[in-house]
C-alpha cells in the first residue's frame, strides 16, 4: 500500500538519515573499532520509534461519531402487551422487505345450536360447528432509506364480515366494499430522523381505538369484549407519527370516518392517539375522535374517548409461573345534533345517544411463556345502538339496517361478556387456542337454534323483512372456540 502523500517528505527525511548514519558507521568502522550487534539494534529502533512518533503527529484528526437517537420503544421487552405481536425475531428478515404471513383458522360451537351455523355480535367468529379460515393475510413492511409502506391481505371471512359493518359504501358510485374487501391494510409514506422518528403516510391502516389487534393472535383472548368488538378496526386517510421521546408516540389522524372506506357526509374524521411507556412493565394509551359519521345526517357529530392501562405486575422467568399482566379500558362517547341528544334526553335536541363501556383481563404465563391463560370481561350501554353491530338477518349490513333488529335514537342496547382463554404457544409464531365465552344483553341479538336465515336463503333485497319469516335471536350466548393463529 502506497504511503500517503503528506507523510512522503518526512518519511525520504527519515530515510535520508539513516542512510548518512549507515555510511559514517560504515566509515567508523574502517577506522575504529567495531560497534556490537546490540548498539546497531537500538539505533534501528530508535528511528522506527521517532518515524512513528511523526506519522502519528502529521494523521488527520478522528471524526467524533454522531450520536443516534434511541428508536422508539426499543429499550424494553414489551412482547407482553396486549394487541402487540409477541414475535421478537421475524427470520424472514431482510434489508429493504419484512415479509409478514398471518393465518387464522377456527371451529366454532355455539350451544344455541343455529341451524344455519350463522353467528352474529362478532367480528372475529362468523360459522358455528364448521372449520373456517377467518383470515389468510400476506404481505410485509419495505423500507428503503426514508422511504416506507406496507401492505396486508384478508383472504377469509374477514373478506366478508369487515366490509359489511361500513354503512359509508352506500354513498355514491364504485363498490368500494368490493375494491378494498381484500386489502386489510396498503399505505406507504415518509420518514424524517428529526425527534426520535417523524413519519406521514398515506393509505388504509388498522385502528388505534380499542385496545386490541384486528390479528387475533397479537391479542390474550380470541373474542374482545364489546368495547373493542364494536369500534373500529381500520380508518381509511392520512397518518402523522411524531415520536418526541423513545418512550413517547404522538398520532394525528385525518380519516375519512369511523370505520369507513368513503366519508359518509361532507367533513372527515378527525383523531389522536397519545402512548406512553415510561418503563418495561407501563403502557398507557389514549385516543380521542371527532366528526360526522351519520349517513345523510350532516348535522349530527359523533365523539369517542378511548383509554387504556396494562401493567406487567409480575416477571420471575425461571419459575413455572414466570409472567402476569393485566389491561384495562375504558371509553365513553356521544353522537349529539340531528336529531339525538348527546348522554340526556332533550325535548329540544331528542332521545340520549351514548355509549359508555369497559374491558378488564388479566393473563398469566406459564413454563417460559409457553402457555397462558387469560380471564377477562367487558360491559357496555349504547343507547341509540349507533355502535352495535348488526345481526345479519336475511344479508342485512350496516348500509341497508334491519326491520329485524332496528337502531333507532333511543333505543337501549346494555350487553356484558366473560371469557376464559388457554394459549399453547410451542415457539413465537404458532399459537394453538381453545376459549370459552358467554355473551348477554338486554334485548334478543344472539343467533338462537331457528337461525336468521329464511328457509331457502336469503330472499329479496338484503335486510328485507320476509313474510313468514321471524328470526330467532336471543338474549345470551355460550360459545367455545378452538383456534390455530400463526404470524411470522
Amino acid at each position: 500500500m502506497r504511503p500517503r502523500p503528506s507523510l512522503l517528505l518526512p518519511v525520504l527525511i527519515v530515510l535520508g538519515l539513516a542512510a548518512i548514519a549507515s555510511l559514517s558507521t560504515i566509515a567508523a568502522a574502517q577506522t575504529a573499532p567495531a560497534e556490537s550487534d546490540s548498539d546497531l539494534r537500538r539505533q534501528v529502533q530508535s528511528l522506527e520509534k521517532r518515524l512513528a512518533e511523526l506519522e502519528k503527529g502529521m494523521a488527520p484528526p478522528a471524526t467524533p461519531a454522531v450520536p443516534t437517537a434511541a428508536q422508539p420503544f426499543d429499550f424494553a421487552d414489551f412482547t407482553w402487551i396486549n394487541g402487540s405481536s409477541r414475535e421478537r425475531v421475524n427470520p424472514l428478515d431482510t434489508k429493504y422487505f419484512t415479509p409478514e404471513l398471518r393465518l387464522d383458522a377456527n371451529e366454532t360451537y355455539s350451544f344455541n345450536h343455529p341451524r344455519d351455523h350463522t353467528l352474529d355480535g362478532s367480528c372475529e367468529v362468523g360459522r358455528t360447528n364448521e372449520l373456517q379460515v377467518q383470515q389468510l393475510g400476506v404481505g410485509g413492511d419495505l423500507y428503503y432509506e426514508h422511504v416506507r409502506g406496507r401492505v396486508m391481505t384478508q383472504f377469509g371471512l374477514y373478506s366478508q364480515m369487515t366490509p359489511r359493518n361500513d354503512a359509508s359504501t352506500s354513498r355514491g358510485q364504485w363498490s368500494t366494499g368490493d375494491a378494498y374487501k381484500y386489502i386489510s391494510e396498503a399505505n406507504a409514506g415518509y420518514h424524517w430522523d428529526a425527534l426520535h422518528g417523524v413519519n406521514l403516510d398515506a393509505g388504509i391502516f388498522m385502528s388505534y381505538v380499542g385496545l386490541f389487534s384486528y390479528y387475533n393472535a397479537d391479542n390474550w383472548a380470541y373474542q374482545p369484549s364489546y368495547v373493542s368488538a364494536n369500534t373500529p378496526w381500520f380508518f381509511n386517510g392520512l397518518r402523522l407519527q411524531l415520536f418526541p421521546t423513545d418512550r413517547w408516540k404522538a398520532e394525528f389522524w385525518l380519516v375519512n370516518g369511523w370505520q369507513s372506506y368513503n366519508q359518509f357526509n361532507e367533513m372527515p374524521g378527525l383523531g389522536t392517539q397519545q402512548l406512553w411507556r415510561p418503563t418495561g412493565w407501563l403502557s398507557v394509551l389514549s385516543n380521542d375522535y371527532w366528526g360526522y359519521d351519520t349517513p345523510n345526517n350532516p348535522a349530527r357529530q359523533r365523539w369517542h374517548t378511548d383509554n387504556s392501562l396494562q401493567i406487567k405486575y409480575y416477571d420471575a422467568p425461571r419459575r413455572f409461573v414466570d409472567k402476569g399482566a393485566f389491561s384495562l379500558t375504558l371509553d365513553a362517547g356521544c353522537e349529539d345534533a340531528g336529531g339525538v341528544s348527546c348522554f340526556r334526553s332533550s325535548p329540544a335536541k331528542g332521545p340520549q345517544q351514548d355509549f359508555l363501556g369497559f374491558m378488564l383481563y388479566n393473563r398469566n404465563w406459564f413454563a417460559r411463556d409457553r402457555f397462558a391463560l387469560t380471564l377477562g370481561g367487558g360491559a357496555i350501554t349504547n343507547p341509540g345502538r349507533y355502535l352495535v353491530l348488526l345481526p345479519p338477518v336475511n344479508g342485512a349490513t350496516a348500509s341497508t339496517g334491519s326491520p329485524y333488529f332496528t337502531t333507532n335514537p333511543g333505543q337501549k342496547f346494555d350487553a356484558w361478556d366473560f371469557s376464559i382463554t388457554f394459549d399453547y404457544m410451542p415457539d413465537d409464531w404458532v399459537t394453538w387456542r381453545l376459549e370459552g365465552n358467554h355473551r348477554a344483553a338486554n334485548t334478543p341479538y344472539f343467533a338462537g337454534a331457528g337461525g336468521m336465515t329464511p328457509i331457502g336463503g336469503n330472499t329479496g333485497a338484503p335486510g328485507t323483512s320476509v313474510p313468514g319469516f321471524t328470526p330467532d335471536l336471543r338474549r345470551s350466548e355460550n360459545r367455545i372456540a378452538l383456534a390455530l393463529l400463526v404470524k411470522i
